[in-house]
C-alpha cells in the first residue's frame, strides 16, 4: 500500500472512519463500507477505490486534490466517480477540471452533480444522503447519511407470525420505511450549521469542525468567517444524542498537545465519553 498522505482510522458499529483534517491544510474523510467520501483536500492512494465523493465547499483545503483523484481513477481504468458539489459551484468546478484536462492532456471523466439542501440523493438501496445548509464564506453544504429500514406498522404489532404472513400473502403491506441517521458530516461551518437538521444531532456518528478553542478568540469573528468555537459546542452539549462525536479541522496555530489538553479540560458530562479529537 502506498501511504502518501496522513490517515487516521477508527471503527464504530462496523463503519470505518478514515481521513485527516487540519484547517488550511487539507481535509479528506471516507467510510469505505458505505462507499462514500467527504471532501477532497488531499487524495490518499487508498481512497481511489471510493467512487462517491461529497464535497462541502470549494476551498482549496477541501477540494484541491479532486483533479488528481479523477485522473488516477481513469489511469487505473476504473469507472468514472460520482462527485457532488454545492449546485452554485458546478460550472466553475467543471471549468477547473477542463483546464486541468488541457494541462494534463488526459481526459477528466466523472459524473459531476450539483447538490442542494433538502434533496435526497440515492446512495444505494439501503442508504440515502440528505444535504443540509451550512454557514461558511462560500457556498457550502453538510451531508447526512440515512439508513432505510422496514418496520412492522404499529397496527400489526399485536398479530401472530402466521397472521402477519397471511396478510402479506394477501397483498397487504404490513411494514413502513423508517430512516435512521447513521453519519452526519458538517465540513466548515459557523455553529448555526449544526442546527439545520435534526439528523445532525441524532446520527450515530457526527464529524464536524472545531477550528478554535481559546477563550481570547472572538467568537463573532470566528462565526463571521464560517467556523466553530469550542464554546459553541459546549452551549449545545445536551443536544448531541450522537454515539460518537469526531472533532477535527483544528487551526494550525495550535500544537496537538495544546488542543488535547485544552479541549479535554473543558469537556464534561454527557459529551466527554463520546468525543474523539482527530489529531
Amino acid at each position: 500500500m502506498i501511504e502518501n498522505l496522513p490517515i487516521r482510522s477508527l471503527v464504530h458499529r462496523g463503519m470505518t472512519i478514515e481521513g485527516y483534517s487540519r484547517a488550511a491544510v487539507q481535509s479528506y474523510w471516507r467510510i469505505p463500507e458505505l462507499r462514500i467520501a467527504f471532501d477532497m483536500g488531499g487524495s490518499p492512494w487508498a481512497f481511489m477505490g471510493t467512487e462517491n465523493i461529497f464535497i462541502t465547499h470549494a476551498h482549496l483545503d477541501h477540494m484541491a486534490a479532486l483533479p488528481a483523484y479523477v485522473a488516477r481513477r481513469r489511469m487505473m481504468k476504473m469507472e468514472p466517480p460520482t462527485v457532488y458539489v454545492p449546485e452554485e459551484v458546478v460550472d466553475n468546478v467543471q471549468r477547473m477540471l477542463h483546464a486541468w484536462q488541457r494541462l494534463d492532456r488526459g481526459r477528466m471523466v466523472l459524473n459531476l452533480r450539483g447538490a442542494r439542501a433538502g434533496e435526497e440523493i440515492e446512495l444505494s438501496r439501503e442508504h440515502v444522503v440528505v444535504p443540509f445548509a451550512t454557514q461558511h464564506t462560500v457556498p457550502s453544504l453538510g451531508y447526512a447519511v440515512l439508513e432505510r429500514r422496514r418496520k412492522l406498522k404499529p397496527e400489526y404489532t399485536s398479530l401472530s407470525g402466521n397472521e402477519i404472513r397471511d396478510l402479506r400473502q394477501s397483498g397487504v403491506d404490513v411494514t413502513a420505511e423508517i430512516r435512521l441517521p447513521i453519519v452526519a458530516y458538517c465540513g466548515d461551518t459557523a455553529p448555526s450549521g449544526l442546527d439545520q437538521l435534526p439528523a445532525i444531532y441524532e446520527a450515530q456518528i457526527l464529524i464536524t469542525e472545531l477550528t478554535f478553542f481559546r477563550p481570547e478568540h472572538r467568537k463573532e469573528k470566528i462565526h463571521k468567517f464560517g467556523h466553530t468555537h469550542l464554546d459553541d459546542i459546549l452551549e449545545r452539549a445536551e443536544k448531541f444524542k450522537n454515539e460518537l462525536l469526531i472533532f477535527g479541522h483544528f487551526s494550525t496555530r495550535y500544537f496537538d498537545s495544546q488542543i488535547r489538553k485544552a479541549v479535554e479540560k473543558k469537556l464534561a458530562g454527557v459529551l466527554k465519553p463520546k468525543v474523539e479529537l482527530w489529531l
